[in-house]
């Protein structure tokens, strides 16, 4: 998951746009004039110059200059977006989240689509004619969803505001300066701002009527609560709190003389104490009101024009105009045929007994399972590493092209290891100096069974996010809004088509490993029936949970999960398995018409060298390599 993304309206609105460059100094400095004469010459023939330079460039080069600066703006109203990347220059602050500023997102989206629209589109090149066409795309769907920036749940079980800025603070925001710690306090001392922008957004979707479910809020209050457990909060306590343990560790390793380090700790400590801890309480307090007023109502359906709202959000997810109940017989079909795919396995290992039968056979089988011990955590940990490992060495089987940042692999921390999805990866830092994260959630052993550990380091890891996400922010001939874009039913698509290429390659040995590889991809055919079920049909949760553990092995925690998560993001999960059917669907097509000419290392550059698209856009692409053979 991504995870990617949804901490605010500016963020949000940064992942349209996309990109940022190299960390730079926050501040600029030049030579001082002797006169203000010469500084008004200097002005002028620097002016001359820009305005030459500006006659000289080609339509092309203007659009994607263009491009670039419209990201560069958005990155910087963002600072949230730019710790994500590396970038330093308002780690100091958070986002704005407020009303106004959703206002003027507005009117910062309607300006940039009136710039976009005086370039000159028949003058441009093919490359910079799509990305023309993407943005246009982009900045009108911004504003036609404008209606639609209240119809979600900002604090939830899955991402929020509330666990986001721990999740920042403890992964974003490095300290290897006395500067970078100083930010660091001032963000915690800027907590209160932050939340009761939040807490105001919350009452004006309540006022809507758009209030998440009556499960959802234990999950948070809880989270909350945890944030500010431990030490300095309650000094009787021996465990520190996560963002006290977090600063203290930090600036341990910084080289400054013991005064100095104890003087920030002091700093941090009455920040968290002064402001974090009232932060969290009034958001505890604001959130405890909220569900007094929740329901068990689970579907969009529920909301003011809720069919209206679900529509566009399929069509925005999926990047198709498949109606819910296309894609919801796709599901049912793609069930079958996998339900068919498991049976042959059955026969393999010699199961005698009906599929259901097997899949109670599989679910909680100790067999599959490490203990819920940290030795049983670290050997995942481990085996995971490994298989990753391993991958590394037959990318060159797969890829003609390949990401130059690392990746490893975390366990998903303790602060929200209870509430966060099972697996998902943080993206590299933008000069690969951070490298990206494939989480796993070891929290309940049981819903991490070994028989999918395979299949989910594919897809988090490589060949899945990883090799897509951290080349497309490498790549140097397209624009960074496309570099860092999103199109889940792209990113999420690529991430499932990842889980079936190692089989192809020798790899799933085991039987019960391509069985768990057909229960990742069974999963996600099951999200296209309950996703719509839920929101278009009008299921219950408890009708949702019912349908994955009859049809999948899962454990019923996973399915918990699962149908919670399609509760609070409507439309999300049907992504992957659209978006796997549409690669697929493009690769036998070239297959096809290619014959000899197919070189599967060569289809995957034409996927993954041009940044997330949507599926449309990429089918164009495809058709291009089929008829340059």
């Amino acid at each position: 998951m991504k995870t990617i993304n949804q901490i605010a309206a500016a963020v949000s609105m940064a992942l349209i746009l996309v990109s940022c460059d190299s960390d730079k100094p926050s501040t600029e400095t030049s030579a001082p004039a002797s006169s203000s004469q010469e500084v008004a010459a200097a002005g002028s023939a620097e002016q001359q110059t820009t305005d030459q330079k500006k006659s000289e460039q080609t339509e092309s080069e203007k659009a994607n200059q263009l491009f670039d600066d419209l990201f560069m703006q958005v990155v910087m109203r963002s600072p949230m977006y730019q710790s994500y990347l590396g970038i330093k220059k308002d780690q100091d602050k958070w986002d704005d989240i407020s009303e106004q500023r959703a206002k003027e997102d507005l009117e910062f989206t309607k300006s940039s689509l009136q710039k976009l629209i005086e370039i000159d589109v028949k003058k441009l090149d093919k490359q910079t004619k799509i990305s023309w066409t993407m943005l246009k795309q982009d900045l009108e769907e911004r504003i036609e969803d404008y209606k639609w920036r209240h119809y979600n749940y900002p604090v939830n079980q899955m991402f929020g505001m509330h666990s986001n800025v721990a999740s920042l603070l403890i992964n974003q925001h490095g300290i290897s300066t006395k500067k970078d710690a100083e930010d660091y306090i001032s963000r915690l001392n800027n907590l209160p701002t932050l939340f009761d922008q939040l807490i105001i957004g919350l009452n004006i979707r309540a006022e809507k009527g758009i209030i998440a479910p009556k499960f959802v809020y234990p999950y948070v209050i809880s989270d909350s609560k945890n944030i500010i457990t431990g030490a300095p909060f309650d000094d009787s306590d021996k465990k520190e709190s996560t963002l006290w343990a977090d600063f203290q560790r930090k600036v341990d390793k910084l080289e400054l003389t013991e005064e100095e380090k104890s003087g920030l700790k002091e700093q941090a400590k009455a920040a968290l104490l002064n402001s974090v801890q009232p932060a969290y309480n009034n958001l505890i307090t604001a959130l405890e009101k909220i569900s007094d007023r929740a329901d068990t109502k689970d579907g969009a359906w529920k909301f003011p024009d809720g069919e209206a709202f679900y529509n566009n959000a399929l069509e925005r997810t999926t990047t198709t105009a498949f109606t819910a109940e296309q894609i919801h017989q796709i599901g049912l079909a793609e069930v079958e045929r996998i339900h068919n795919e498991m049976r042959e396995i059955m026969k393999q290992v010699k199961f005698d007994g009906t599929l259901q039968e097997f899949f109670v056979h599989m679910r909680g089988n100790e067999d599959f399972i490490y203990p819920n011990t940290e030795q049983g955590r670290q050997k995942y940990l481990d085996e995971a590493t490994a298989i990753i490992d391993n991958m590394k060495s037959r990318l060159d089987e797969l890829f003609i092209t390949k990401p130059q940042a690392d990746l490893t692999v975390k366990a998903v921390e303790p602060f929200r290891e209870k509430s966060a999805g099972k697996a998902f990866y943080q993206q590299p830092s933008m000069d690969g100096s951070r490298p990206g994260i494939y989480y796993a959630n070891l929290y309940d052993m049981e819903a991490m069974p070994t028989y999918q550990m395979e299949a989910l380091a594919y897809h988090e890891g490589i060949p899945g996010h990883h090799m897509q996400i951290a080349l497309a922010q490498e790549l140097q001939d397209i624009p960074k809004f496309r570099k860092f874009g999103r199109y889940t039913a792209y990113n999420e698509g690529w991430g499932l088509y990842s889980e079936l290429v190692p089989k192809e390659i020798g790899l799933y040995q085991d039987p019960y490993s391509d069985f768990g590889r057909l229960a990742m991809e069974l999963w996600r055919a099951c999200r296209l029936v309950v996703d719509t079920g839920i929101h278009s049909k009008k299921w219950t949760r408890e009708e949702g949970i019912e349908y994955y553990v009859t049809n999948t092995p899962n454990a019923k925690s996973d399915a918990v999960k699962m149908v919670e998560r399609h509760i609070v993001m409507p439309s999300q999960a049907t992504a992957y398995k659209i978006g796997m059917i549409k690669i697929v669907e493009l690769r036998d097509k070239a297959k096809k018409q290619m014959g000899d000419n197919f070189d599967i290392r060569e289809f995957h550059d034409v996927v993954l060298a041009n940044g997330p698209v949507p599926l449309n856009i990429l089918e164009s692409f495809v058709d291009d390599y089929i008829n340059s053979k």
